[in-house]
């Protein structure tokens, strides 16, 4: 009984482990990603301003210690992925020339990482609205970040991040679904 036991085990690794010789890796897999439906709600906060946001994410307050009122963060839970906000009142001209500033050096900070970085102008003069939006190409930590103004009184700043590996061919997809969103978001946006 052993020996016919030991004879269909050999038997079994053989086929098992034999074959045509041509064996070939498999491709890299990656998670299917469902896109939730497009639906947009109004942001009323306490903040001086209000915009149109995705149905499918979350305005929390900004939870860092250092946080000012009207630091909002814009969760997409199902992509983990985060739209920072931070609003700042201009009191000066030399405080909002120093915020101006601020936005393109936190922009150019992923110049490392990122193979182009380009910026569009924000203009819309019947809202009073203007500002810079980057574009951030490559594997950089953030791959959009932009300000809004209204060059007088109020400033905001926005970044987007993802909180995994940023690697552009993995989570292309989800940023290009998220920056119509965020496209949205500014164009409906308004000062109060």
């Amino acid at each position: 009984m052993r020996i016919i036991a030991l004879a269909f085990f050999a038997a079994l690794l053989l086929t098992a482990c034999g074959g045509s010789g041509d064996y070939s890796p498999k491709p890299r897999g990656f998670y299917r990603i469902k896109f939730p439906a497009r639906g947009y709600q109004q942001y009323t906060g306490a903040c001086p301003f209000t915009f149109q946001y995705p149905k499918y994410s979350v305005i929390e307050p900004d939870r860092e210690k250092d946080a000012k009122p009207c630091w909002i963060n814009m969760e997409f839970p199902q992509f983990n992925g985060i739209l920072h906000l931070s609003y700042e009142r201009v009191t000066s001209r030399a405080i909002f020339d120093e915020l101006i500033e601020d936005a393109h050096t936190f922009a150019f900070k992923h110049t490392v990482k990122a193979t182009s970085i380009d910026e569009g102008y924000i203009n819309y003069p019947d809202k009073k609205v203007y500002g810079v939006y980057y574009t951030i190409d490559g594997n950089a930590a953030s791959s959009v970040q932009f300000y809004l103004t209204d060059s007088t009184q109020h400033y905001l700043r926005g970044a987007l991040y993802f909180s995994s590996e940023p690697r552009l061919d993995s989570i292309q997809p989800v940023l290009d679904f998220v920056k119509q969103d965020v496209d949205v978001m500014i164009k409906s946006f308004k000062w109060k």
